[in-house]
């Protein structure tokens, strides 16, 4: 059992503040013999004496000015607290998961604005398949995903955050591939399993009835895109990711069907987990959103 409580640092303060019992029950609208007993139990508690006592005032010992130093800090600790969680400022640690393309092309400008209005806030960021990011929010390993759509769950909530399209690259080709069957017999480049896009690709490669001849696994875009260069087999990305790989004339790039194309990115979190910091993470992510907007259409 803790010997301290703020009650009691309260009380011990308002003595040390007030010069005596009278005035600091006053103070604290207590009467005398309840500020007495307050004092009295928390030096039975700590063993030691906190007052040099006198009939005209009471004189904090060498122990006495030692809390006093705690006190204020615990107190002053205790109003921050309050303040922070009845204000709603954003504040604290955000724990923030995201697929790696999403962290490549679109958070950049949302964390830096995000930072520059909310200074207390300070950012973790990890990265990994939307898969496993959905099993890190559920085990509370962070506070907020950015996955790809589709979510099947009720858990959690979800908030629609960007328009995402994502393209096949092939190495160079003068041909156009429309058509799952033109890719059949190559080898696959992609994430480990878990991977939203992964799961696009073979998907559209079954619609077909195609086999790809293996899979290599990889775990960043800028390797997977090196070994498409390189000629070693064909991939889906963002054409986000694309735009910042600067690849030249090294690849050949082709539209995909919209049902595979079309791949929104969720902004994701448990219900219980909506703060201040979280909430005005989703207002910075929705203006940018329409920022992007913007700029496509313009």
């Amino acid at each position: 059992m803790r010997a301290l409580d703020l009650a009691s640092l309260e009380v011990f303060k308002a003595v040390v503040d007030e010069g005596g019992i009278n005035r600091a029950a006053e103070k604290l609208h207590r009467v005398q013999s309840n500020v007495t007993t307050r004092i009295k139990q928390l030096e039975e508690r700590l063993g030691t004496q906190l007052f040099h006592r006198s009939q005209r005032r009471m004189v904090l010992t060498q122990d006495g000015e030692r809390l006093l130093v705690f006190a204020n800090r615990l107190l002053n600790l205790a109003d921050e607290a309050e303040s922070a969680i009845t204000s709603r400022r954003p504040g604290g640690v955000l724990r923030i998961g995201t697929m790696e393309s999403t962290a490549a092309s679109r958070l950049p400008p949302v964390l830096s604005t995000y930072h520059e209005r909310f200074p207390d806030v300070r950012l973790e960021l990890t990265t990994d398949t939307t898969g496993a990011l959905l099993q890190q929010l559920r085990q509370c390993a962070i506070d907020v995903a950015f996955v790809a759509e589709p979510v099947q769950t009720d858990d959690l909530v979800t908030r629609f955050a960007f328009d995402e399209e994502l393209v096949l690259i092939t190495p160079p080709t003068p041909e156009n591939v429309d058509k799952a069957s033109a890719v059949a017999h190559h080898t696959i480049i992609t994430f480990s399993h878990g991977c939203a896009y992964r799961a696009r690709l073979e998907r559209w490669l079954a619609e077909s009835r195609v086999v790809p001849l293996r899979v290599m696994e990889f775990g960043s875009y800028h390797a997977i895109i090196a070994c498409v260069a390189a000629g070693a087999g064909i991939a889906i990305v963002p054409r986000s990711v694309l735009d910042l790989a600067m690849i030249g004339t090294r690849l050949s790039v082709h539209a995909l069907p919209p049902h595979i194309a079309n791949a929104g990115t969720l902004m994701v979190y448990q219900p219980s987990a909506s703060t201040a910091a979280l909430e005005a993470l989703a207002k910075v992510v929705g203006e940018q959103g329409q920022a992007t907007q913007r700029t496509h259409m313009a």
